[in-house]
Parts: structure tokens; sequence; C-alpha cells
């Protein structure tokens, strides 16, 4: 009769050969509990000044829905146009060689190396009635800066870079003999690509566009200038936050931004929820 074999349980810490756990999680705790706990817990108590009602009267009115509408629906567009944009270039710059390459690969730096107000200021530059392409445009009667459609481009502008980066690496450990196989065996660039390369590159496509997406709904200074700031019309949600703040309305400035943390994280879990689906599912 042969002795049962005990397994050892699941350990709560995993031992690691770098010591210093309990000092690494404790400054770790720390700097985030600082950075980021706390501005968010007084952010969810300074609308306590106005009570519920209060908040509900402030969200509900017609200039704060229309600026969340705008700000979450063109952040939402711009992250899903940067998917197969920021797919196609990442692609680009990591399986071909050619001339001027390195170049390109550090322009899609730029939306990081310029300050928002800069970034701004050129897209404004660019695409008012009397600029380069937004003279263009308006010949055809469309106009874009001041408009929806600009907020869309500058977004767009910021966001791609995220998708770009994201991808990169992926695509570096990216075993082309997986490929090379499937050709091998009969499939087609359509079968290669979304039943090969696609599936691999999925989370690291997701992840991207989440982070296209976040820095989209926040993003001020490189949409006010184009935006035209027309209350119920172009008027981005962190602008109005600004707005009430100079009207010294915090508690409504708090509550504008505690929705869009709210929706934020919501959305953000979701994708993160379907993401770590799709892990998963690969794994298996």
């Amino acid at each position: 009769m042969t002795a049962a074999v005990a397994r050892p349980g699941r350990r709560l810490v995993q031992p690691s050969i770098l010591p210093g756990f309990p000092l690494a999680i404790g400054i770790t705790l720390a700097w985030l509990g600082l950075i980021v706990v706390l501005p968010l817990i007084a952010l969810a108590l300074r609308p306590a000044e106005i009570g519920v009602s209060g908040v509900i009267e402030t969200l509900t009115q017609p200039r704060v829905l229309a600026a969340l509408k705008l700000s979450f629906g063109l952040s939402a567009l711009a992250a899903l146009v940067n998917a197969p944009l920021g797919l196609l270039i990442a692609w680009t710059l990591t399986r071909y060689a050619f001339p001027g390459r390195r170049v390109l690969d550090a322009l899609v730096d730029l939306p990081f190396a310029l300050p928002t107000a800069v970034a701004g200021i050129a897209l404004t530059a660019i695409y008012a009635p009397n600029g380069l392409i937004g003279s263009l445009a308006a010949q055809a009667g469309i106009k874009i800066a001041y408009t929806p459609l600009g907020i869309f481009i500058a977004l767009v502008f910021i966001g791609l870079p995220f998708v770009v980066r994201t991808l990169q690496p992926v695509l570096e450990d990216l075993d082309t003999e997986v490929e090379e196989a499937a050709r091998t065996l009969g499939a087609t660039d359509v079968q290669r690509a979304t039943r090969v390369v696609l599936p691999a590159l999925l989370p690291a496509l997701i992840s991207g566009v989440s982070l296209a997406f976040a820095r989209a709904v926040g993003e001020y200074g490189s949409v006010v200038f184009i935006a035209g700031n027309m209350p119920l019309k172009t008027e981005i949600a962190p602008l109005l936050i600004v707005i009430k703040l100079e009207e010294y309305d915090y508690a409504g400035a708090a509550a504008v931004g505690l929705a869009m943390v709210g929706a934020a994280f919501a959305i953000l879990g979701v994708v993160n929820i379907a993401q770590n689906a799709l892990v998963r599912r690969g794994r298996a």
C-alpha cells in the first residue's frame, strides 16, 4: 500500500530569489495610496457637499450630458479607428526594412514628446479654415476645426502611439515560422492574418486600444484649441470641469470628474475582463 504524497498548498506569497518583499510591498502600497487612492477618495468625498440630489441635478444638466457624451463617444470612436491604423503601422515598422524606417518610428512618439498645448495649436493651425488642410477641406464644404470632427482628429493623434507601442514588442516576438507553417499547409493570406497572427495580437491590441481610450477621455490641452468650446456642441467634459472650477463650483466639478472616473473604470473593467478571457483561451 503506497503512501499518499502530500501536495503543498498554494502559498499566499510566492518565493523569490530577490529578498525584501515586506519593504517592497510597503513602499508600493504607500506610493499607490498617496498618488492614486487618496486623490480618488478626495474626489469621491467632495460632491458630498451638495448631496445626492445635487450630484444628480448637476449630472443631468443638458450641458453636462452633452459634454460627457461628446468626450466618451469621440474617445471610443478614436480608439477604434486607432486599432487598425496602429496595427498597420506597427506591422510596417516591424516586418519591413525600408529607407526612413527609423525616422518614421521616431515620428510615432511625437504625440508623447509634444506638450499637449503645442499639439493643440499645431492641429488648429493645420485644420483651421485658413490652414493647410482646413482650407482644402473648406473648398469641399467640410469644416474640420471647431467641430466634433476636429476633436476626433486630435484624439486619434494623441492615442495612436499607445496602440503602436503596445503591438510592436508582441510583433517582434511573434514567431514567423508559425506563419510559414500555415502557408505550407495551404492557408491563404487572409486565413494566416485572421487565424494565426490576429489571435496572437488580440490581447495586446485590446490593451493598446484601452490605453488610447483612457488617454482620450481625459485629454484637454490638445483638444481645447481645436474644439471651439461651444456649449452643447463642441464642449468637452474636461473643459467643463475647468469652467466649474473657475466659477468656484468645486463640488460640481468633482461630481463631473467622479462621473468620468466611474464611467471610465466600468468601460475599462469590461475591456479587461474580455482581454483576460482571450488570454486564457489562448493558453487553453
